[in-house]
C-alpha cells in the first residue's frame, strides 16, 4: 500500500467569464478538450468520460453533477472509492466575478506537482476564455 491520498482545494479567479462558458469548459467534451485533455468522449448512458492524452486514455465516472455549478469525477482505475476530482463554480457576491474551485487528491509527496499541473491547465483555460 502506498501513502494515503490527501484532499486539496485550489481556487482560481475567473473574472467576469460567463457561467455558460465556464460550465462548458468543465463539463462538455469540446470544452474539456481546450484545456484538460487532448481528446474527450462521453458515453451518456453510463455517464463515463474517456480522457485521452497522447494516445493514453483514462475513464472517469461522473459521480455528481449540478448543472452550471459543479461536476465531480472518479477515475475508474483508482481503487480508492473515496477519491475524486471536482470542478465547482462560485459567484463572488461583491464583485459578480466567478471563481473555479478544483478539489483533487494526491499522495503527500506529489501534492505540489499536482497543484502546479492544475495551475498550468487552468492558465490554458483562461487563455482560451480570454481572461
Amino acid at each position: 500500500m502506498g501513502m494515503s491520498n490527501e484532499k486539496f482545494h485550489i481556487e482560481f479567479m475567473m473574472g467576469n467569464a460567463s457561467q455558460n462558458s465556464l460550465w462548458r469548459m468543465i463539463s462538455h467534451p469540446d470544452g474539456l478538450e481546450e484545456w484538460f485533455a487532448d481528446v474527450v468522449s462521453v458515453d451518456a448512458e453510463s455517464n463515463l468520460y474517456i480522457f485521452a492524452w497522447e494516445g493514453e486514455s483514462e475513464a472517469a465516472q461522473v459521480v455528481f453533477s449540478r448543472p452550471m455549478s459543479a461536476i465531480r469525477f472518479h477515475w475508474l482505475d483508482d481503487e480508492d472509492e473515496d477519491t475524486y476530482f471536482e470542478f465547482a463554480l462560485h459567484r463572488v457576491e461583491l464583485t459578480g466575478d466567478t471563481t473555479l474551485e478544483i478539489t483533487d487528491f494526491a499522495e503527500p509527496d506529489e501534492k505540489s506537482d499536482a497543484i502546479i499541473l492544475w495551475e498550468t491547465q487552468v492558465e490554458e483555460m483562461k487563455k482560451r476564455l480570454g481572461i
